[in-house]
C-alpha cells in the first residue's frame, strides 16, 4: 500500500492510509503511527488499532474504543466506537460515535477539523499519551 504521507505538500493519496504524524486542532488532535492513531476531542480520548485506510475519495469508517471520562482521572472502562471522517489535502474532518454500554446510549463527537503537522492547540486537556516510536517499541 502506498504511504500518505509520501507527498509534503499533500497528506491525502487515494487509496491510502491516513499519514503518519500529528494532526492538530482545536481542542482536537490526532496521532497516527503506520499501525494505529490515538484521538483526542476535549478531555476524551480513543484508540484505533489498525492503519486507517482511505477509499478513492478519502473517506474511512473504522472500529476502535473510546475513553468518554479521562481527565483528570481515567474513569470507566474504553468503550466500543466507530471513526469516520474525510481527508481533503492536509485538513482531517473526524467524527466518532461512541457506544457508551455504561449509560446505554450512542454519544457523538465532533465533527472536529484536525491539519496534518499542526500541533494540537488542546484547551484544558492534555494529549495523555503518545503512541510508542517503532526504535522505542524494540526497546
Amino acid at each position: 500500500m502506498v504511504a500518505a504521507g509520501a507527498c509534503e505538500d499533500d497528506a491525502f493519496i487515494p487509496g491510502a492510509t491516513l499519514a503518519v504524524g500529528t494532526w492538530g486542532g482545536d481542542d482536537a488532535g490526532v496521532i497516527v503511527t503506520d499501525s494505529s492513531a490515538h484521538v483526542h476531542v476535549g478531555c476524551t480520548f480513543g484508540d484505533i488499532p489498525d492503519a486507517i485506510p482511505l477509499d478513492e475519495e478519502g473517506r474511512f469508517t473504522v472500529d476502535g474504543s473510546y475513553v468518554l471520562r479521562a481527565y483528570p482521572v481515567v474513569v470507566g472502562p474504553p468503550l466500543p466506537a466507530q471513526f469516520s471522517g474525510h481527508v481533503t489535502g492536509r485538513t482531517l474532518t473526524l467524527a466518532i460515535a461512541v457506544n457508551d454500554t455504561v449509560e446505554r446510549r450512542v454519544v457523538a463527537l465532533g465533527p472536529v477539523t484536525v491539519i496534518h503537522g499542526r500541533e494540537p492547540g488542546m484547551i484544558a486537556c492534555p494529549i495523555c499519551r503518545v503512541p510508542p516510536s517503532p526504535s522505542a517499541a524494540g526497546s
